[in-house]
């Protein structure tokens, strides 16, 4: 089973790159099952109906989010939909869902969405202590699980590694939108890399205008963020699964221009 993770979708015109490039990706690569990060689609934070009406449209099986889950007051109206998760470790009783299980072939694949407290600015519980609660539930129901980590720290995220290696069958970090070259199978065969990176403006900073970027880090003053323009990366990995021991045997980090 071949599973491609595509990193933070930001933009619209990060959304028309993945309409671009999927399905060529999917075809070529003979991808089975797809995960994308969508919490900066609508402008670089959030989501809005008329986008989660877009990306419904492509061929993707799970939408996991991250700290600008509720940046935009329309994700309630579909917050429930199979195909998105939102971090399980947000505060109990919150809408929505953390993780959820999808039916591929013979396989029952479980998808959990996290988000880091360290360095994070939301008030969210432990995700170590979350999932620890999770895998144990979930363990004997699935035969694949697989975490997307929205955390800003390098450190939390390779913590999280060993904290969950030989538990879980892959795990990615997303929200820095910057893409790591760390990607590694463990011992234990568990597919890991510490960022995806992004699918968003390529000449830009994490997906933001420049200028308004530099202004900020220059005077120190707010200046409102704005989505660049121009040409989009599309970043990602594919993990190559065994169908009988479910180990990861091969990672392939994908990054488009």
């Amino acid at each position: 089973m071949k599973i491609l993770t595509i990193g933070d979708i930001v933009g619209e015109n990060g959304l028309d790159k993945v309409k671009q490039i999927l399905p060529k990706i999917k075809e070529e690569k003979q991808i089975d099952f797809v995960i994308a990060n969508a919490e900066n689609v609508a402008g670089g934070m959030g989501i809005t109906f008329k986008n989660w009406n877009d990306l419904l449209k492509l061929n993707i099986d799970v939408f996991t989010m991250g700290n600008h889950t509720w940046a935009k007051k329309d994700i309630f109206q579909f917050i429930d939909h199979p195909k998105l998760i939102r971090p399980a470790n947000y505060s109990k009783g919150v809408a929505g869902k953390g993780y959820s299980i999808y039916k591929f072939k013979d396989k029952n694949i479980a998808v959990i969405n996290l988000i880091g407290r360290a360095e994070m600015s939301v008030l969210s519980e432990n995700p170590f202590i979350v999932v620890e609660d999770l895998i144990n539930s979930l363990s004997k129901k699935v035969d694949i699980i697989i975490i997307d980590f929205h955390a800003e720290a390098t450190a939390e995220k390779v913590a999280m590694k060993y904290f969950v290696d030989g538990k879980v069958n892959i795990l990615v970090g997303t929200h820095t939108h910057v893409q790591t070259a760390d990607e590694e199978i463990t011992e234990k065969g568990m597919g890991y890399i510490t960022d995806l990176g992004m699918t968003g403006p390529i000449n830009s900073v994490i997906g933001m205008g420049i200028e308004e970027s530099v202004k900020r880090f220059v005077t120190s003053l707010p200046e409102k963020y704005k989505l660049a323009g121009g040409e989009c990366i599309f970043c990602g990995c594919i993990f190559e699964i065994n169908d009988e021991s479910c180990r990861v045997e091969n990672i392939e980090r994908i990054n488009i221009k």
